[in-house]
């Protein structure tokens, strides 16, 4: 029982469960908007189960075609695999284990659901080879947070409305900006493992310019997508939030002082997520 719990935490170490926060939090928005209130339970169960399995497919997935590159990169050598907690075909079983459980759930949302799941699949798990191709792994890794609202919002209607595909952008731009500014703490090492990304191709100063302006464009987009869905005061007030955190972001880190990256990372972008969807089911409550 020992070895099975051992176990059990370091695989849910290995997938960070707890960075689910980024993404769920814009599949909510998505499928609150969808049903213009709370969806049916039995509806937001499967999404959630959905969700949860795809993440982990992904992220297990990337530690084990990352095996090697962890294990000499010394940021990432204690990682499960190359710390031998785990093992590659455990791994590679919870992450077939994972699709099954993420096919079951869009087989029990929809049809349109199930017909896209392999593309939505292909992308999460296609992005764990970006950074061996090219130096916009980055946008990959966003578009595969971003496709969560516009998925969860098929799942409610069983169809795609494109006003929805905006908030996709938005979290694309978003991820791929905070990515940039994590793979700052990698860019000595992506030059000499060959690997690709923003830092490594153009250097610290100008990824955070980078960074910078996807940033600002989400807030541009953000200013449109309250348009579109006629956000009322809170969530306009949601749209301004966002901004001002997004700024404090950047005011907290520079390309002269990585210190502080890890908060804006993990810390703000989970509390921008949580915040953009506290004020647009806010704003969908007070409509009705």
């Amino acid at each position: 029982m020992s070895r099975l719990w051992t176990k059990t935490r370091t695989t849910l170490e290995m997938i960070k469960w707890e960075h689910s926060i980024f993404a769920l939090p814009f599949a909510l928005t998505g499928a609150l908007l969808a049903a213009h209130g709370i969806p049916t339970w039995r509806t937001l169960a499967w999404i959630l189960v959905a969700m949860v399995s795809a993440r982990s497919a992904a992220m297990a997935f990337n530690r084990w075609a990352d095996a090697d590159l962890d294990a000499a990169n010394p940021r990432t050598k204690m990682r499960a695999i190359p710390a031998g907690l785990l093992t590659r075909s455990f791994v590679l079983g919870f992450t077939l284990l994972m699709i099954a459980v993420f096919e079951l759930a869009c087989w029990q949302l929809n049809r349109l659901t199930l017909i896209l799941s392999p593309v939505v699949l292909a992308v999460l798990l296609g992005y764990s080879y970006m950074k061996r191709l090219t130096r916009f792994s980055h946008v990959i890794l966003g578009l595969a947070l971003g496709i969560a609202p516009s998925g969860a919002w098929i799942a409610v209607r069983g169809s795609l409305d494109p006003r929805i595909t905006l908030l996709t952008a938005i979290v694309t731009c978003w991820v791929a900006g905070f990515d940039i500014l994590y793979a700052c703490q990698d860019m000595d090492h992506d030059r000499h493992a060959g690997l690709f990304s923003i830092p490594q191709a153009v250097g610290l100063a100008a990824a955070f310019w980078i960074a910078r302006i996807l940033h600002l464009t989400v807030v541009a987009l953000l200013a449109w997508f309250a348009i579109l869905f006629h956000f009322g005061l809170a969530g306009e007030i949601g749209v301004a939030v966002v901004a001002l955190l997004l700024l404090y972001e950047h005011l907290i880190v520079s390309p002269r002082d990585l210190r502080r990256l890890n908060a804006a990372f993990f810390t703000m972008n989970g509390v921008i997520a949580m915040v953009f969807l506290a004020f647009v089911a806010a704003d969908i409550w007070l409509a009705r």
